[in-house]
Formats: C-alpha cells, structure tokens, sequence
C-alpha cells in the first residue's frame, strides 16, 4: 500500500508535505517526488509505472499538466490538486477538463488535505483498517470549527 504524490516543481513541496503529513497521520505509507510533465516526463513515466503505487496524488500550478500525464501513464487513480500560482482558475480547468479515457479526480484549488483523505478513502476499500483510521481523524476533526460532516455507512 502506497500514495505517490507528485509536484511539478520544487516550489510546491510545502503543499506536497501537506498530503504526506496527513497521510502518515492516517497510518498510509508515502513517496514525494518532484517530477514534471514537460521537463522531465521520462522521470513521469518511470514514477506512474511504479507497481506498489496504489493512488497517486499529482499537484501543480500554470499549466497543471502534471496530473493528466500521469493518469495518461496508469490504471490506478489520480487525484489532481490544482495549486492556485496566481492563476488558480487556470490550472483548476487544466484539471478537471480531461479527454475522454484519461480520468482525474479533481479536489479543489489548492485541496491537499482533500486529496490525502480521498486517496485515503480509495485504500479503504482495499485495506479495510485504513477506515478506522479516518473515522478517528474526522472524530477529532469534528471537536474543531468548521469540522467535516459526520461519515454516514
């Protein structure tokens, strides 16, 4: 069991650490890796390819490229962060406007803690443990203003 996530460059690690920060939290092992779709896609297609990956996170700002190349590149989910550069209306409908065949899960400008728990929630449905994880989280979430909805099963 593995999240990947992705940033197009270096200068959106601290949003990258936002989603690894969560995801040790909830007990679920993760990979950062800056790679780019347009400098170094080799390093993109070695990383989608990667056979212990079970969702990939990919977050980038301007074009937002980066989480299309990868789910061009995979099977398994991709969840897509577009990350408000100044131009977040852009890079959010680089995202969410996918061709046919080429789907990406689109969590909101800037969504890293979105993007950890659905990644999360996808490896649910596999690891089941991994429930119990985000049902304490969001419990101890709910004790905070503006706290998730309750889960309903």
């Amino acid at each position: 069991m593995k999240v990947t996530v992705l940033v197009g460059s270096r200068s959106d690690l601290d949003a990258a650490e936002k989603v690894r920060a969560r995801l040790e939290e909830l007990g679920i092992p993760c990979d950062v890796h800056v790679a780019s779709a347009h400098r170094t896609p080799e390093k993109v297609d070695r990383l989608a390819a990667d056979p212990e990956t079970d969702v990939f996170v990919a977050m980038a700002g301007l074009s937002a490229a980066l989480p299309g190349a990868v789910a061009a590149r995979t099977t398994r989910p991709v969840i897509g962060v577009p990350l408000n550069k100044g131009l977040g209306l852009d890079s959010l409908l680089s995202v969410v406007q996918m061709p046919p065949g080429i789907p990406v899960a689109a969590v909101g400008l800037d969504a890293s803690e979105n993007a950890a728990l659905l990644a999360a929630s996808i490896l649910a449905l596999k690891y089941p443990t991994i429930t119990a994880a985000i049902d304490r989280y969001r419990a101890k979430w709910r004790e905070e203003p503006g706290a998730p909805p309750t889960r309903t099963t």
